[in-house]
């Protein structure tokens, strides 16, 4: 099946599909914090590997990965080139489950399954959902259980090795397969790879907790499973009934579509590690569909689906295969996690003017500003950052940015009565608005001051008016003409803090 023309052609509308999804939301500004986190680790990879939220990525994750998107976005400056890999590795998870199936089943049987694969809304809001490293995980995983099933132990360690780099959950979720794996085939080649594969697991966890993590963290840096293990009283009270139902919700719109055919299959034992992991947190973000935590058991589970259907008979399989793809589609209907009303529609006049203010910036600014605008500077503003999540907390960037335009924002609300305050303290200090997007500077900052009295500028006004209006309908765009404006008009770039 890995031959079959059909399945590449549509593992590329997949992906060309979802690109122009992604680009359309991330043009209309809906993307979140998290897109603007891995725009700038990816924009760093070969450097600090660090943003301004976390500071090094290597204090929360294990995700070497995102060595791949460095890589992608060190040659395609493009927020773009992030959406579009994003959109290929989620179309990739695809041709392994078709070809585990043919292996076993007729084609028309294996592209069928490809079909209820793509059309699976849990994986359609992975791959529309804001770049991370889980997206890498499904393909990574079911590329792995197609080689060991073929019988092919370097394709087998490969692939492993490529889900071991997605990210440390994944160390201990191809560790337990593995684990299995090696009892089921012990006294094998296969058996053996296994075996290999979970002593590999083992390492990696070993070294990212007691090596890499501790080096990596500085002082405050929270272990991050907390925020959703740490459970409480609380927590436990709010599991009945809501919490017991909406987790069963969950279960219900993930395997429903699929009529729950992988439980037909002892695979499915490998889905048990990657379920929990979602399920007992005390945070429903983990299980509410259309957000990355479902790159962690995709492939787990869409690898049993492949191996019960090979089971079946070829017309019940179809028949089978076919009301699942309806389903699918009813799910979208019913329950779409891309939310296409809220995320899909053409830039709207905030959107192009938030763009057009963003483009006369200086480059490297230290700003603080909420997520619209966060998430389309960090791929070329290592400087960046968002405001506080709590009223409490201090702001210590030089400039601060809002947009009133925006009123849902999550950090606006946070912290926008916060950053009131302080300008009613003169803690920080107008410097230029237009419409309602407004910046300021922090009175501390006087080491700023010449850079707020270019931005303030009538010839920054003139530029922007002049050279922005060609570049405003794509951020990228608006990143090389601000560059060009900056030179023109003198601007200062920010020093490094």
């Amino acid at each position: 099946m890995l031959r079959d023309r059909l399945i590449w052609l549509g593992a590329l509308l997949y992906a060309a599909i979802f690109t122009a999804l992604g680009a359309a939301k991330y043009a209309a500004h809906r993307n979140l914090v998290d897109f603007g986190i891995f725009a700038q680790t990816a924009a760093s990879a070969f450097g600090c590997f660090c943003n301004t939220v976390e500071g090094s990525h290597w204090a929360f994750h294990f995700s070497p990965i995102l060595y791949v998107a460095g890589a992608v976005v060190a040659v395609v400056r493009s927020p773009i080139a992030l959406v579009a890999l994003q959109s290929i590795a989620c179309a990739l998870v695809a041709p392994p489950i078709a070809a585990l199936v043919g292996a076993r089943a007729p084609a028309r049987i294996a592209r069928l399954c490809a079909l209820v694969v793509w059309l699976y809304p849990p994986l359609a809001g992975l791959a529309f959902g804001d770049f991370h490293e889980n997206v890498f995980a499904p393909a990574a995983v079911a590329w792995m259980l197609w080689a060991f099933d073929a019988g092919s132990w370097r394709l087998t360690a490969l692939f492993a090795l490529l889900a071991l780099c997605v990210k440390e959950d994944q160390a201990a979720f191809v560790g337990v397969a593995a684990l299995l794996g090696a009892w089921r085939f012990r006294g094998t080649t296969m058996g053996r790879t296994a075996l290999l594969i979970c002593g590999a697991s083992a390492v990696t966890l070993v070294w990212f907790y007691l090596d890499i993590q501790p080096a990596a963290s500085v002082a405050g840096t929270h272990w991050s499973p907390d925020r959703f293990y740490a459970w409480n009283a609380a927590d436990v009270r709010a599991l009945f009934p809501a919490g017991v139902l909406t987790r069963m919700g969950f279960l219900l719109l993930a395997f429903a579509p699929l009529l729950f055919l992988p439980f037909r299959s002892r695979a499915m034992w490998l889905a048990a590690a990657p379920l929990a992991e979602v399920l007992l947190s005390r945070m429903p973000t983990t299980f509410t569909m259309g957000t990355h935590y479902a790159g962690a058991w995709i492939g787990y589970a869409l690898a049993p689906l492949a191996f019960a259907v090979r089971r079946i008979s070829p017309p019940r399989a179809q028949r089978l295969l076919a009301v699942a793809a309806l389903l699918c589609v009813v799910e979208f209907a019913v329950a779409d996690p891309l939310h296409p009303g809220m995320n899909l529609h053409a830039p709207l006049a905030r959107d192009v003017r938030l763009d057009d203010f963003l483009a006369t910036l200086p480059l490297d600014i230290d700003v603080a500003t909420q997520e619209e605008a966060y998430t389309h500077l960090a791929l070329t503003d290592p400087h960046a950052g968002v405001l506080p999540e709590r009223a409490t907390q201090p702001l210590g960037a030089c400039f601060a940015l809002v947009d009133g335009d925006y009123p849902h924002s999550a950090r606006l609300e946070e912290y926008g009565a916060a950053l009131r305050q302080l300008v009613r303290e003169r803690r920080y200090v107008f410097v230029r608005r237009d419409g309602a997007v407004a910046l300021y500077r922090a009175a501390a900052c006087s080491s700023t001051a010449a850079t707020a009295r270019a931005i303030q500028s009538s010839a920054i006004s003139t530029a922007k008016k002049g050279a922005a209006h060609g570049c405003h309908r794509a951020i990228w765009r608006a990143r090389a003409c601000r560059r060009s404006k900056s030179a023109t008009v003198g601007v200062p770039t920010m020093p490094a803090t």
